[in-house]
């Protein structure tokens, strides 16, 4: 009976010791955030030539004379094949109750990537010279992006790191070494923010028509440290 009691009492022992160890240690989680700002040293210009008529087919051939003139004219400002890219091509077929006719209208998106932002001005005015009539969007980069990115990172990282600490202080305890460490991206991927980015294309060569501001870069990441 003896060596049945103590049986058990060591079952029951190891069963609680066991139960101790398999414990998840404390921690504390917190969120850093990391932003880098700069200036912008490249822009991408998103034009498009639309055309609308009866004839597909010569609205075709008008859509395609007017961005063989767009082509050529990038060419004559040195902008690498690389940097222009067609977007998107499309025909559109509209009825118009009044005069129960159809009509058509042909689309010609492209995108021009200019890394010397000296060149935004005659570029833009030669792009409205060749006939373009939609200019879609007008968005401003860094070619240092993935530097600024890893350096967002980082002090997203020191961010979490003094958050934990400052929570740790005021119960008297101290941050040990990190466990878990997690990225945070929305839908589309971390996205640069533009700020000041001004255009005004009615404006003469010599005036200036856009104000660069700076662009954001942030980071948000999700670190777990070991609470001591």
């Amino acid at each position: 009976m003896r060596t049945l009691q103590t049986l058990l009492i060591l079952v029951i022992t190891t069963t609680t010791a066991m139960a101790q160890n398999t414990l998840p240690p404390p921690t504390i989680d917190v969120t850093g955030e990391g932003i880098v700002r700069v200036v912008p040293d490249e822009v991408t210009i998103n034009i498009r030539v639309e055309t609308t008529g009866e004839n597909t087919k010569t609205l075709k051939e008008q859509n395609d004379a007017t961005i063989n003139e767009v082509l050529k004219f990038l060419k004559k400002m040195d902008i690498a094949d690389k940097d222009v890219k067609t977007e998107y091509m499309n025909l559109s077929k509209n009825y118009d109750h009044n005069s129960k006719t159809y009509t058509f209208a042909a689309n010609q998106s492209l995108s021009v990537k200019i890394r010397d932002l000296k060149k935004y001005e005659p570029v833009m005015k030669g792009l409205l010279d060749t006939g373009i009539n939609r200019i879609d969007g007008v968005n401003f980069f860094s070619s240092k992006e993935d530097a600024l990115k890893s350096e967002a990172r980082k002090k997203a990282v020191e961010n979490a790191q003094m958050k934990a600490k400052e929570y740790a202080s005021v119960l008297s305890q101290t941050v040990g070494k990190a466990v878990s460490i997690s990225e945070y991206n929305n839908s589309y991927g971390p996205q640069p923010m533009y700020k000041m980015a001004m255009m005004d294309s009615s404006s003469n060569g010599g005036d200036q028509t856009i104000a660069l501001g700076e662009i954001e870069i942030r980071t948000t990441v999700n670190v777990s440290f070991l609470l001591n």
